[in-house]
């Protein structure tokens, strides 16, 4: 017997699905799916037991085991040969504090879990190694799979391309023309993928691919495919561990697409039912100003939910405005008493360069979460002794051209610090560093 199905969001439906199935929505209601779990076996092993085997695989010098993801595969894809796992490495990820981050921030107990430290710089590696593997599952147990499709902002179309790449798997790339980073173009290309760069925005890329997939021997790589989901929903359960198995008061995290909130949830729930933790947390969406449809809606209480067109952003992996998986993630919102926030494009800009000063890299994106962390700090709705997480979901790497423009000598950033140009000379090198000295 299976011990993890697909089964659709709508609780009208409780049919089963096989996760051999190349399927990604009900065949019944439209609705998109989730993975389900045996809770009844995974409740078989006590609570102390799941921990102490998480804990031996953590660092483990076992490739799979080392994952952060197949560390914890009976949580993920328990039927899936270990022989037919796509890892690169993925996951395990470094929680971040420190005094000068609270300092910064006015609050004592901040993290950011660091999820861009990762084989392709992003989050999306945690879901696409589930992904890629049960696709090469499935290729080796004889189906017709010929290719693996995205739309992507970016991220996801770096993740798809290295670990299809990895496989021997042929992906084909759809992005919206001039929209997403140099470094993140870059990587889909180096791969070897088929990249094809549309004269339309994210939801027009979607709309392509979905399209696209309906042929079975081109299979669907975005977060509407539930198989992404299992892998990301790991990220909650690593904090929870890297905080000796206690969940933080809050977590705050960017949303585009929002397959990452439902994600998150989905980990939440289980470390709870499996009792590894004795409380949930609540849940906070960040939202850029220019594509906020989520903030919209949550404004008139989820009563209805209108798409938008998105506009310009530095945010542009959610750069998103008509969300495939929002009714996944107001499913998660109402379940954890969840919050939505946004944030103006001055906002997000002078507060990723205030993690920076941190120690920190932040990716615009998550300058979007510790912008929205700080706006709900200073509402009152998240309280001076709560406990936060804040969702890194890239490297700052993958976004130079954002910090160069930042602190570039046009620009009247709060925190820019340009280069100086000075004659080579040991007088005029100790003027400024005095100046410097002084300042601080």
């Amino acid at each position: 017997m299976a011990r993890a199905w697909f089964q659709s969001i709508n609780p009208k439906n409780t049919a089963h699905y096989s996760l051999d199935e190349i399927i990604y929505r009900c065949p019944q209601t439209g609705s998109l799916l989730e993975v389900r779990h045996d809770m009844d076996e995974l409740k078989k092993k006590s609570a102390m037991d799941w921990r102490t085997l998480f804990e031996e695989r953590w660092r483990s010098q076992d490739k799979i085991d080392a994952s952060g993801i197949w560390g914890k595969r009976e949580w993920v894809l328990p039927d899936i040969p270990r022989e037919h796992v796509v890892s690169l490495g993925e996951g395990a990820s470094t929680l971040f504090s420190g005094s000068m981050l609270s300092k910064l921030f006015q609050h004592d107990a901040l993290y950011v879990k660091l999820c861009g430290n990762s084989h392709t710089g992003s989050f999306k590696d945690l879901g696409m190694t589930v992904l890629v593997s049960q696709v090469n599952h499935l290729i080796k147990k004889g189906k017709p799979i010929r290719a693996i499709a995205c739309a992507s902002t970016g991220d996801t179309s770096a993740a798809l391309a290295a670990y299809a790449s990895y496989a021997g798997i042929l992906s084909v790339i759809l992005l919206p023309k001039n929209k997403i980073s140099l470094a993140q173009l870059m990587q889909p290309i180096a791969n070897g993928s088929l990249v094809l760069a549309l004269d339309t925005d994210f939801d027009g890329c979607m709309k392509i691919v979905e399209e696209l997939t309906l042929e079975k021997e081109i299979y669907l790589a975005n977060s509407m495919n539930s198989l992404r989901v299992e892998g990301q929903k790991t990220v909650g359960i690593e904090v929870a561990q890297q905080l000796g198995w206690q969940l933080p008061d809050w977590f705050i995290i960017p949303g585009g697409n929002l397959g990452n909130v439902s994600a998150l949830g989905a980990g939440l729930k289980m470390l709870y039912e499996l009792k590894l933790v004795n409380s949930l947390p609540r849940i906070a969406v960040a939202q850029a100003q220019a594509a906020n449809p989520l903030y919209q809606a949550y404004l008139k209480k989820f009563s209805t939910f209108s798409p938008i067109t998105a506009k310009e952003t530095a945010a542009s992996a959610i750069r998103i405005g008509n969300p495939v998986s929002v009714e996944k993630a107001i499913r998660t919102l109402k379940e954890f008493n969840g919050v939505v926030e946004e944030a103006t494009e001055v906002e997000l800009k002078d507060t990723a360069a205030l993690g920076d000063r941190a120690g920190l890299l932040v990716d615009p994106h998550t300058g979007v979460a510790l912008a929205a962390f700080a706006k709900l700090k200073k509402a009152g709705v998240i309280k001076p002794n709560d406990s936060v997480c804040v969702v890194s979901t890239a490297h700052g790497l993958k976004f130079a051209d954002f910090k160069v423009q930042y602190h570039s000598s046009a620009s009247n950033a709060l925190y820019k610090n340009s280069p100086i140009d000075l004659e080579a000379t040991l007088g005029a090198v100790k003027d400024q560093v005095a100046r410097f000295l002084d300042r601080k």
